[in-house]
């Protein structure tokens, strides 16, 4: 076995370049077998727990995968390597969009997904620009029905099982969007419905245009949520309360801050907060709040024998409103920490003591 994964020295001195490439074969091989076996571990001794997706009967892992680094930092073998990792850990909610390096995580995902798709719950999303002319963008029946179309080609599959509209759109009439939507759901190309980026009074609209007109409404919405940026818990999530509509928090994490990388003001080489956007990054992802308030997460974490970053994904995932907590990762290891994170419950007065260190 070892001879069929790594090829001799002979090998290589005789055959040159195609032996190099064996050897590197062999090694992505040896890495996806060590890989397997973490995950085999991790499912043996714990076990990924499932919710509801808002008030629909569609059961989503309490951590998801995101597909934002696909094709911008994953190539498509390494694609392949983190969703069947993702797979093995008892992940099966994979979020993506269509404008993610326009098109191509959706392509990297399709690929990944080939051989797998009954395992897998794909959401994407429609809504941003995608090309030059007035049509392509918005929430335009138009637009919604090719961008689906164009999505479902990209994923190799001929359904969505969450389609996400990506922003709200002035322009288009909320009854053509919601229309085309349903007609989607009618036509099987589109299980459920959700939205991201829309404010409390765009999501109660939304829904009561499908109520008054039989529409498939909105199962959930999709916001920047993180320790740090708590903002949508003051309209927006008392209406998904209200309206039984799951949250899927982006960006829990905060751009890496609450992995704790940027603690005692470190700024890692090649990292968002160390290039020329980094003044910038730190304001829009500390949302007001002070590095400090990093160091008193990480202080309570630590206590409990925890790392900040498990702290930050287990308070998303201990919240009665959110349904799964998406992280885009770059490497199968990253998740590992992820679902081990989901796995910590905190209590209600826990939760509350931690949101309190940051105010």
């Amino acid at each position: 076995m070892i001879a069929l994964l790594y090829p001799s020295r002979a090998a290589s001195d005789c055959h040159g370049v195609p032996a190099r490439r064996q050897w590197r074969r062999g090694a992505r091989r040896v890495v996806d077998v060590i890989t397997r076996v973490d995950a085999w571990y991790m499912r043996k001794d714990a076990t990924m727990q499932y919710k509801r997706l808002g008030q629909s009967g569609l059961k989503v892992s309490a951590v998801g995968l995101g597909g934002n680094t696909f094709g911008r930092y994953v190539d498509v073998p390494g694609t392949a390597r983190i969703v069947h990792h993702a797979l093995d850990l008892g992940i099966n909610f994979f979020d993506t969009a269509d404008v993610y390096s326009n098109g191509v995580s959706e392509d990297h995902l399709g690929k990944a997904l080939a051989d797998r798709r009954e395992r897998a719950l794909i959401g994407s999303k429609v809504a941003m620009k995608m090309g030059d002319g007035p049509n392509d963008r918005g929430l335009s029946r138009g637009h919604i029905i090719a961008g689906v179309e164009a999505s479902l080609r990209r994923l190799g599959t001929d359904y969505l099982d969450l389609l996400q509209v990506h922003s709200w759109d002035d322009e288009a009439p909320i009854e053509e969007t919601m229309r085309a939507l349903d007609d989607l759901v009618r036509a099987g190309k589109v299980r459920y419905l959700g939205c991201s980026n829309f404010a409390a009074w765009q999501l109660t609209q939304a829904l009561w245009v499908c109520d008054r007109r039989g529409y498939a409404p909105f199962v959930s919405v999709q916001p920047r949520y993180s320790l740090l940026d708590r903002a949508i818990e003051a309209e927006l999530v008392p209406a998904c309360r209200t309206f039984g509509v799951g949250v899927i928090p982006y960006s829990p994490l905060a751009g890496g801050i609450l992995t704790g990388k940027y603690r005692g003001g470190a700024r890692p080489e090649g990292s968002r907060g160390a290039d020329q956007e980094g003044a910038g990054f730190f304001a829009r992802q500390l949302a007001g709040k002070d590095e400090a308030s990093v160091e008193r997460l990480a202080g309570w974490a630590e206590a409990r024998g925890k790392t900040i970053g498990e702290l930050a994904i287990a308070w998303l995932t201990s919240q009665p409103e959110v349904s799964t907590v998406i992280a885009g990762v770059t490497a199968p290891e990253q998740m590992a920490a992820n679902v081990r994170a989901a796995e910590w419950s905190l209590t209600a007065d826990e939760i509350k003591e931690v949101g309190a260190l940051v105010g």
